[in-house]
């Protein structure tokens, strides 16, 4: 594996998935893993059934959100399962109707047994979503272009951040080019979210980031034997035997202190990893165009954290939009922005300036900020 470079496609195979408007490629490629180290991830290639133009097709590459850690999560096994994919199949086919090529990656320890995944180390899933767009240059039925738009939610969110923030670097090799990323709800401000979770529904998450982050890190960084309790480090087997759905009910009949003990935001080890995976700490920003897409009422994400993180953006000089959708919660503004994130993106793959994009309008009120004062879109309905 190692002799190979990342974006290699290894191998892929025609597969079929229900109500997707496309033909699907379950692909396996070369991208970048835990300590830098070259690893087979897996993923999906959809190709629109309309004809490419001469420049071949553009390319939008989706990062899923959080479904579950374990091989058996890997969207690419289960595409017709909207718990695995996080997103609404009709978000995926206003994409393919564009003529896009979408590709959406399992990221490393998802699809590649016997590891877990990384969960909440955005470095690695961007890259595994920046790779897999050269990978599928490399599938001749693609016939894509090498211009391509990064989109995820939640943590797909935080991985599109950081393949934003890759774009102009490990993005842009051999001649790709990245032109615009949408972040919706990403995961920052990681002290604030961890208090927010604490009590909620979700706590499990925060279990989740513990165990995926000593799997990046190692035990030194991460000591789970001071952070979980005795029922907590027993339960880390479970992690690999369900996804999304199958944890929230296997894990939320425990309280928060019944699975962790000591708060990780707090052990001095364990704050260099946050810094390196909040993008509230990026110091440097890609000219590349941002959106950041939320709910104003997200039950899993603050909205006070995206807005600090745009501010912290901004004054880093970042060509950065941001739509709130009012009254939304945390995955049903996917399918409500769907329509009006298609448009942002048709702009960037004309090469339009930020600034001319159409108005967001798929709820009435959206707040709309780009790097200066907030305004208020019109609505059509």
């Amino acid at each position: 594996m190692s002799s190979k470079a990342p974006g290699t496609l290894l191998k892929y195979e025609k597969t079929t998935v229900a109500r997707v408007h496309a033909t699907a490629y379950r692909v396996m490629y070369v991208s970048t893993g835990i300590d830098g180290k070259n690893v087979a991830v897996t993923g999906m290639v959809f190709v629109p059934p309309t004809a490419a133009p001469t420049s071949g097709r553009d390319v939008v590459t989706w990062s899923h959100g959080t479904n579950g850690m374990g091989d058996i999560c890997a969207p690419s096994t289960n595409y017709t399962d909207e718990d695995l994919t996080t997103v609404p199949h009709a978000s995926l086919n206003a994409l393919l109707a564009q003529g896009w090529v979408v590709t959406a990656s399992d990221y490393q320890g998802e699809g590649t047994p016997p590891d877990l995944l990384p969960y909440l180390v955005g470095g690695i899933s961007g890259d595994n979503t920046i790779d897999i767009v050269l990978a599928a240059h490399q599938l001749s039925a693609a016939d894509t272009s090498k211009h391509y738009v990064v989109w995820g939610h939640s943590e797909g969110g935080q991985t599109a951040m950081f393949a934003w923030k890759a774009g102009a670097t490990y993005g842009a090799r051999h001649g790709f080019t990245m032109l615009g990323a949408v972040a919706g709800a990403p995961p920052t401000q990681f002290a604030s979210i961890y208090a927010f979770l604490e009590t909620s529904p979700y706590r499990f998450y925060l279990y989740m980031a513990t165990v995926g982050y000593n799997a990046a890190y190692g035990n030194a960084a991460v000591p789970l034997q001071q952070i979980l309790t005795t029922k907590g480090i027993a339960l880390i087997p479970t992690l690999q035997k369900g996804c999304f759905t199958y944890l929230e009910n296997t894990l939320d009949k425990y309280t928060y202190s019944q699975l962790i003990k000591q708060n990780p935001t707090q052990l001095a080890s364990f704050a260099p990893i946050l810094a390196e995976n909040d993008p509230a700490n990026f110091s440097s920003v890609p000219s590349v165009p941002l959106l950041i897409i939320q709910g104003g009422a997200d039950e899993q994400i603050p909205v006070f954290t995206t807005q600090i993180l745009y501010t912290h953006l901004c004054s880093l000089g970042a060509n950065v939009e941001r739509w709130i959708y009012p009254g939304l919660d945390h995955y049903g503004v996917i399918a409500v922005s769907t329509n009006d994130m298609v448009g942002w993106i048709a702009h960037r793959f004309a090469s339009e300036a930020a600034s001319e994009s159409p108005a967001p309008v798929g709820v009435v009120g959206v707040q709309t900020e780009s790097c200066g004062t907030p305004t208020t879109a019109s609505a059509a309905n």
